[in-house]
């Protein structure tokens, strides 16, 4: 099905965008990388600038153009899709859910981005463990922060960033209370982690699992 696309966020002014919570550790790992190099002692100097180069790249934030068809619902995260099902319950939205799980991994592009325009409704973090992303009981046992919204049409949508194995930050923008455009930047997580989405029951599936996805780009689904 074919659509138009269009940019929800602010044109970036850089050549190489970089996610703001890069900085300090790009900045301190190229620091001691200068530290290093002035004290001569190469095999540090080498991998701090391994490291710098390195972070540089997870961080990346490149541009990406949202498909502007109406009830189209946009993956939140650059990723494989590890589950697309529907099930009977679930500690976000009421009742029976499309649920569509994508696993993230250090290589892929860790910025966020909203399924569907709306106003967000509730924002709930919950403590946990660190198991692998991949695994289903992550979405159960690991750290979370999900937001609740609203759609334009009065449907709720559920996205939930789950940190991972090496994952010990998530970083989310939006608060309740808040109007979303789909496609626009929510937050991220650092490290490889997981996003799961929860859409109504009879959402049109567009994905299935083992598919790559693009955050804001790919359309998974198509809302009734």
């Amino acid at each position: 099905m074919d659509s138009r696309f269009t940019r929800v966020d602010p044109p970036q002014t850089s050549a190489l965008p970089i996610a703001e919570p890069g900085y300090p550790l790009i900045y301190a790992a190229a620091f001691a990388t200068l530290i290093f190099a002035l004290l001569e002692i190469s095999a540090l100097a080498i991998l701090g600038l391994i490291a710098t180069f390195f972070i540089i790249y997870f961080f990346r934030d490149p541009e990406r153009y949202i498909p502007e068809m109406e009830n189209a619902a946009v993956s939140p995260a650059d990723g494989r899709v590890v589950q697309a099902e529907v099930v009977e319950e679930n500690p976000f939205i009421d009742g029976t859910c499309l649920k569509i799980g994508i696993f993230m991994t250090i290589f892929n592009v860790h910025v966020n981005r909203v399924p569907c325009s709306g106003q967000v409704e509730n924002s709930v973090y919950k403590p946990g463990k660190f198991l692998s992303a991949s695994r289903e009981a992550a979405s159960t046992h690991n750290e979370q922060q999900a937001i609740i919204l609203e759609s334009e049409k009065g449907q709720k949508i559920g996205f939930v960033q789950i940190a991972g194995l090496i994952a010990r930050r998530i970083i989310c923008h939006i608060q309740p209370g808040d109007k979303v455009l789909r496609g626009a930047r929510f937050g991220m997580v650092c490290f490889g982690s997981r996003l799961d989405v929860y859409l109504p029951a009879d959402t049109s599936l567009n994905v299935a699992k083992g598919d790559k996805v693009k955050a804001g780009h790919s359309i998974i689904g198509y809302l009734p």
